[in-house]
């Protein structure tokens, strides 16, 4: 092989091996049906000009545990057009006892503080905690943790709104089409999962493309 020539193929090779490195990592747009999908029927969203994103979540999930860190930064640096909330996922009774333990941590004021730290105490170092499936367990802890009177906790779990609200989460549930946690409803029309974007982060980055979407078609709208 003379000079020119090898010259010629090593170029060549160079530039083969440029476009296969940027083919992996360049990654199509999400697809309806497959990294989201339009929710079972539309659900409501707060009043107002925004673009409502909610979190279907459940305290004993591991992969909510895991989402938790990321969703923490990604809500962070939403921009002023989007607001977030969650909601506690219920589509067993199973679960009530980790949906009680969110409201009564709002009603209590000490959601900011240990919305993290319930997750901890579940998933943490010593293992999985029977605090997801037991209310008295719950109670207990958020008492001790706290150190709010544990018959205050016990009231704030069993409070007069506890029923309705739990079955407005039971139905948000099944609302949604949601078939596992942690599941994002975007705008009460569009959700996405881990499961179906196929990871924590990569649900973060599908609800960014809707959110994106969702943005445009309202500037489209209002122009109309």
């Amino acid at each position: 092989m003379n000079l020119v020539t090898m010259k010629s193929w090593i170029g060549q090779f160079i530039l083969v091996a440029f476009l296969a490195a940027f083919t992996t990592t360049v990654t199509a747009a999400p697809k309806m049906g497959n990294e989201f999908n339009k929710t079972a029927r539309v659900m409501p969203t707060e009043p107002g000009n925004t673009i409502e994103v909610v979190e279907v979540f459940w305290y004993g999930c591991p992969h909510c545990y895991h989402m938790d860190p990321p969703l923490k930064a990604w809500v962070k640096a939403l921009p002023a057009d989007v607001t977030f909330k969650r909601i506690p996922g219920l589509p067993m009774p199973k679960w009530e006892p980790m949906a009680k333990a969110f409201y009564a941590m709002e009603d209590l004021g000490i959601f900011e503080q240990y919305h993290h730290a319930l997750f901890e105490a579940i998933h943490g170092p010593d293992g999985y905690s029977q605090i997801a499936v037991n209310e008295k367990a719950a109670i207990a802890w958020m008492s001790k943790i706290s150190d709010i009177e544990i018959s205050k906790v016990a009231a704030a779990f069993n409070s007069f709104s506890m029923r309705n609200r739990l079955s407005q989460a039971r139905n948000y549930f099944k609302g949604s089409g949601a078939t596992g946690v942690p599941s994002l409803i975007i705008d009460g029309r569009f959700i996405t999962s881990s499961t179906m974007a196929n990871g924590n982060e990569a649900a973060l980055a599908v609800a960014d493309y809707i959110i994106e979407n969702v943005r445009a078609d309202k500037a489209k709208a209002k122009a109309q």
